[in-house]
């Protein structure tokens, strides 16, 4: 089979090359997809810059999502059948014509959703799920206020608080405003003009969020912490603002990760304010019955109308290294998606 093999790090044109690789075969407990399409994700491009400590040593296949069919089945797999059509969230060796899996972290899906939709229900909408769901709960009247919400994540979390009832707040750069305020974002925050941290203090005062979803990291998490009142939770699953400006820079890397802040429990009860951390591959490494149920239930809110992925851009495999860039770049909306 044809994969997509990571191996060297740096820019996309020079980091990526396609070669032959042995077809997997799946463990009693897994399925292996013939994929149709793999999505990009931001973790994609931090472990290509050489900045995401859980990535494979290389040459290495990345990809934490696809869509295609069941090719194979582990013996122990009895709730999947050969030829139905999924998604799935992949431990790594999306980008390839064959994919193994944990079938739990597999969903069915309907025979005509379109590809680049499906792609972005595995990791974009099961990241939102678990964060808005599972860690915590929105309640109708909660004032939530997500980063980057423009983004495949953000753009899931919208969805998901303004179906609970929530007043949202998000951030995003000035030509994606307008898709904010389509998706129902009632304070829009152009973070190239606008400090959000004082664009959410000119609104709620001393008031405080509910809840701040971040992606960012650096001091953006410590000002998104510092926006929250009591009983107020701040979901963490990123650190994006580590890739941004050029290549891999330890100056940099320092400068963010101190931007974080130092925290006490002391804090977090005298405030009655809390910090939860996401990761996805932890999850489906650890915990894969919630994987599954958490993929499970973003289907079932997809089929009900109430989650509809945005596509942001579909390339073929031949144009990875554009896709890269166009992802990078931020000026993309949505999900990323290359197809076979």
């Amino acid at each position: 089979m044809k994969a997509a093999v990571l191996v060297r790090t740096g820019n996309p044109d020079k980091a990526y090359e396609i070669q032959e690789r042995p077809m997997p075969k799946p463990q009693a407990h897994e399925a292996v997809i013939q994929v149709e399409a793999f999505g990009l994700n931001f973790a994609d491009v931090m472990a290509r810059r050489g900045l995401y400590p859980d990535a494979p040593p290389l040459p290495a296949v990345l990809g934490y999502d696809v869509v295609g069919r069941i090719h194979e089945l582990g013996s122990d797999v009895k709730d999947l059948k050969v030829g139905q059509r999924v998604m799935a969230l992949t431990r790594f060796g999306g980008y390839a014509e064959y994919a193994a899996t944990d079938a739990r972290g597999i969903a069915p899906i309907p025979e005509d959703t379109p590809v680049g939709e499906a792609v972005a229900l595995a990791t974009q909408y099961g990241t939102a799920w678990f964060c808005a769901r599972e860690v915590t709960n929105l309640h109708e009247g909660e004032h939530v206020l997500i980063q980057a919400a423009a983004g495949g994540v953000g753009t899931a979390l919208v969805q998901l608080a303004k179906h609970s009832g929530c007043t949202v707040y998000g951030t995003a750069s000035t030509h994606k405003q307008d898709y904010l305020r389509e998706m129902g974002v009632d304070h829009p925050i152009d973070y190239r003009t606008t400090d959000f941290y004082d664009a959410v203090k000119k609104i709620r005062g001393d008031k405080g969020l509910d809840v701040v979803f971040d992606s960012l990291g650096g001091k953006y998490l410590k000002n998104g912490y510092k926006l929250l009142g009591s009983g107020g939770r701040l979901v963490s699953y990123g650190a994006a603002d580590m890739a941004t400006g050029g290549r891999k820079s330890g100056l940099r890397m320092l400068r963010v990760a101190m931007g974080f802040g130092i925290y006490s429990p002391i804090n977090f009860v005298s405030t009655s304010r809390s910090m939860l951390g996401v990761n996805m591959l932890r999850i489906a490494d650890d915990r894969p019955d919630a994987l599954k149920r958490t993929l499970n239930g973003v289907v079932d809110f997809y089929e009900k109308g109430i989650l509809k992925p945005k596509v942001g851009g579909t390339f073929n495999v031949d144009q990875l290294a554009e896709a890269h860039d166009f992802l990078e770049s931020r000026k993309s909306i949505g999900k990323i998606v290359v197809t076979w």
